[in-house]
């Protein structure tokens, strides 16, 4: 660990980008993944739509998808983000719609009973009790985002991928170690947070 120890102001910088990074990109990907994963759930001919060109994005290599988005955005961390949320709509996605198809029948009956709107039923009752499955796919994509997010460096957009192509270029296993480790252990640490989260909601 000797780049940790001699250089942690810049790791430390560093790892400050990688989190802004890919929290922002979580963010911006929730926004649009919650209404598509509730016309999903909802309609079966829009979730064979939604879910396939999501499966269609997720299966474009990251590289090859950067390379496209810089030719449009041009390099740094607008594209890098984009490229995020793109990576996270099939995880974030689908979870909405197994939280919503997983919620008791019985639960939105009653609602409907006591004479709930289909909006107040969603946001009252469904959303709620699928909350915990809604946070399991929230986890994974934190964590798949952490590292998508290493291979951003590629396009300027800083992070902890730096270190990984800086210590690659010029031979400095140190500086691949240093990056790998805080990159690991930041993955670590989303899916523990968001594993606590789940479990809160859950009880």
């Amino acid at each position: 660990m000797p780049y940790l120890a001699s250089h942690p102001a810049r790791v430390g910088a560093l790892l400050g980008e990688h989190v802004v990074l890919v929290a922002v990109a979580l963010a911006i990907a929730l926004v649009i993944a919650l209404p598509l994963g509730v016309l999903a759930a909802r309609n079966a001919r829009a979730a064979g739509a939604i879910l396939g060109v999501a499966g269609v994005l997720y299966t474009i290599p990251s590289l090859a998808l950067l390379a496209i988005l810089v030719t449009v955005l041009g390099l740094g961390k607008p594209t890098a983000i984009v490229a995020l949320v793109v990576y996270a709509q099939m995880i974030l996605i689908r979870a909405v719609v197994a939280a919503l198809r997983g919620v008791d029948p019985a639960l939105v009956d009653a609602a409907r009973g006591i004479g709930f709107t289909a909006r107040q039923t969603l946001l009252r009752v469904e959303l709620p009790a699928g909350l915990p499955v809604m946070l399991g796919g929230v986890r994974v994509a934190a964590v798949s985002l952490v590292a998508l997010a290493t291979v951003a460096a590629w396009i300027n957009a800083g992070g902890l991928g730096a270190l990984l192509f800086e210590g690659i270029s010029t031979n400095n296993p140190a500086k691949i170690f240093a990056g790998a480790l805080a990159a690991a252990l930041l993955a670590i640490a989303a899916d523990v947070a968001l594993r606590g989260a789940e479990r809160a909601v859950r009880t």
